[in-house]
């Protein structure tokens, strides 16, 4: 579908408002922190490798609204400290090209990448200042386009936080395909997870152990999620959709992550 400015639309369901208020509360929490970095030497980033093409349209309700990369970069800049840089990227390069020219049209400049996250990832890493404060949303549609080698990759930074986007609904729909010997894509999520996870119990148990093997290896790397987590809910049968993790270094970051997570009381991960 194309919008009004002549570009491609995303389409997303109504969650996505949720998902993005707390992307606009946490962007606008830290930006005292964020001045000190703007103002110094390092700089503060924004990396976003599921970019999208910076605009949707509600399915349910036809409602047009900003995609991820342009709620970052309005609230950044709407709040007196904008980014120093945007990194944005996604498989699709007509999508990406769409979210680089929303940027741009908005008065901002965005570098772009496309291909896989895993690729793009590193590419975006060798061009960021290593003295910065860093923050990436990683915004997946399935556990299969989030490789943990992502993640292994954006920790390489000092001052790394991210917000993740995991997919409860991909793994409750799914877990008896994942679960199949040599079926690989849940490997690439929370590697090691066969030798961590007895199958043999209740499928929410098995669920709940490959989560809490995934959060363990993040604590490994020197990022543990923050306490705790968002589960984000439908309007049909209230069927669980995603959790929205926070991963820092800093004590501080994931305070701050607690103070405004919360837009209603939600369950959290099991880790």
């Amino acid at each position: 579908m194309i919008d009004h400015d002549g570009l491609p639309l995303d389409e997303v369901g109504s969650w996505a408002k949720d998902k993005h208020e707390r992307l606009r509360r946490y962007i606008d929490a830290y930006r005292a922190a964020r001045r000190k970095f703007v103002e110094g030497p390092g700089g503060a980033t924004y990396i976003d490798l599921f970019c999208g093409t910076g605009r949707s349209i509600i399915r349910e309700t036809q409602e047009r609204i900003d995609g991820s990369p342009i709620v970052a970069f309005k609230c950044a800049r709407e709040g007196g400290i904008a980014f120093t840089e945007i990194h944005i990227a996604d498989l699709s390069e007509d999508r990406c090209r769409a979210a680089e020219r929303r940027i741009a049209e908005q008065g901002g400049e965005a570098f772009a990448e496309v291909g896989p996250a895993t690729e793009t990832a590193e590419r975006i890493v060798k061009k960021l200042n290593p003295h910065g404060l860093h923050f990436a949303f990683l915004d997946p549609y399935n556990l299969e386009n989030m490789p943990f080698s992502i993640i292994e990759t954006l920790a390489s930074l000092k001052r790394i936080d991210m917000l993740i986007h995991v997919s409860a609904q991909d793994l409750q729909r799914n877990l008896h395909s994942y679960t199949k010997l040599g079926d690989q894509r849940l490997e690439k999520f929370a590697p090691g997870w066969r030798d961590a996870v007895d199958l043999k119990q209740s499928k929410q148990a098995a669920r709940a152990g490959i989560l809490t093997h995934w959060a363990s290896k993040m604590q490994k790397l020197g990022l543990p999620p923050a306490r705790h987590s968002e589960l984000v809910t439908g309007s049909a049968k209230n069927q669980r959709l995603y959790w929205l993790v926070f991963v820092s270094r800093s004590d501080f970051a994931k305070g701050l992550w607690d103070k405004i997570r919360n837009l209603e009381k939600q369950r959290d991960l099991p880790f």
